[in-house]
């Protein structure tokens, strides 16, 4: 050290910025791989997305070209099994209207022929396996993999495992400014500079931000989406339940409480002053509607609470999984959707291709043309 930069003893081979599922995952596969790491998290390890979401991990609502992720991440949630609860309980998707059947069978069929283990049940079948259900069921399919998983464990899973790993964990340590220098980049962060020799953005709904922080102007949007909880009451349903249109996704707990989502959009921004954006009632009450619809026993308890999480995404929807563009040994992982499902493997492959190796399946480039193709 010549007084003049960092000792080596304070650089480290990667920064990770963002600590929920993808980051935390591409962290682990990065250290497992040899590098020395450090991982910088603005508020609290998987309390973002990864722990605000419902916990909905159903195949049955993944776009068809992220089959083959999602199918893997469903390995990945198995192997974590009893330390995130999860549950592989099965789901079905409803049908109201022959609409909607049209739109069903459509959809499934091409989740089908994508490899996952869809089929079609009659309404009267359906009716037997889920008497909770309504009676307007008209088509519906079936798929035994579906489940959840525990979201607020996310944080608690990955902490432990990172510690575990003696990665450097940094919690609330916001970044506000990172610049390329020798060796790579310095973080600022609220607790001081941080040296290393690459970089990996991982940060959910503020990686339009922090891209920009390298000189990215990424087109990332972000979504609100919503999800609302019971109190506890009587068993309903034992399986996840769906809509055609995917604008439902509902499931019991063992507790009795009920977890109703579907996207539907909540107000705010990140960057706007709280982390989680802010429930709207004319929003979230279709959601409401929709689940008592398909539920009827759901008139009988009253909404505990709703509340929001931010999901990033690009116009054609797929995930930004690759090198940075324009940016020597600067990398860039989110808008995953379904990232729930998907982040513990698409993580490992962010980690594997960082690290040299050949990845088990492709990555996203960063540097595509976002608007040549938008597919279910």
């Amino acid at each position: 050290n010549t007084g003049t930069g960092p000792a080596m003893s304070d650089i480290y081979d990667i920064a990770v910025v963002g600590g929920g599922i993808m980051g935390s995952g591409a962290a682990l596969r990065l250290a497992e791989g040899g590098m020395r790491v450090v991982l910088l998290e603005q508020g609290d390890i998987g309390q973002g997305a990864s722990g605000v979401n419902a916990g909905t991990l159903s195949l049955q609502i993944k776009r068809v070209k992220l089959m083959p992720y999602a199918l893997r991440g469903h390995q990945e949630w198995k192997r974590m099994g009893a330390e995130v609860d999860y549950r592989e309980t099965g789901g079905y998707t409803l049908a109201f209207t022959d609409r909607e059947a049209d739109l069903l069978h459509e959809r499934m069929t091409m989740k089908q022929e994508a490899g996952a283990p869809i089929s079609f049940i009659s309404p009267n079948e359906v009716a037997v396996r889920e008497p909770g259900l309504c009676r307007k069921v008209v088509a519906a399919s079936w798929c035994p993999s579906d489940g959840f998983a525990n979201s607020s464990l996310t944080g608690r899973y990955y902490r432990h495992r990172l510690k575990a790993a003696n990665i450097d964990v940094r919690e609330h340590c916001p970044v506000a400014e990172i610049n390329r220098d020798e060796p790579g980049f310095t973080l600022q962060t609220s607790t001081g500079p941080v040296h290393a020799r690459r970089l990996l953005l991982a940060c959910g709904g503020w990686l339009k931000q922090a891209a920009g922080m390298i000189g990215l102007d990424l087109p990332v949007r972000a979504r609100v989406n919503t999800v609302s909880v019971t109190e506890r009451g009587p068993r309903l349903v034992g399986s996840v339940i769906g809509h055609a249109t995917g604008l439902l996704t509902l499931k019991q707990k063992g507790n009795g409480t009920v977890l109703i989502g579907g996207g539907w959009q909540g107000l705010g921004q990140p960057g706007e002053g709280g982390n989680r954006g802010r429930v709207d009632a004319e929003s979230v009450l279709p959601n409401l509607r929709l689940a008592r619809y398909a539920v009827p026993g759901l008139k009988e308890l009253r909404i505990v609470r709703s509340w929001t999480g931010f999901e990033a995404n690009v116009p054609d929807f797929y995930p930004l999984a690759g090198a940075a563009p324009g940016v020597e040994g600067a990398f860039l992982l989110g808008c995953v959707r379904g990232g729930y499902t998907i982040g513990p493997f698409i993580s490992k492959l962010m980690g594997d291709f960082i690290l040299g190796r050949e990845t088990e399946l492709p990555l996203f480039d960063p540097a595509r043309d976002f608007t040549k193709e938008i597919q279910l």
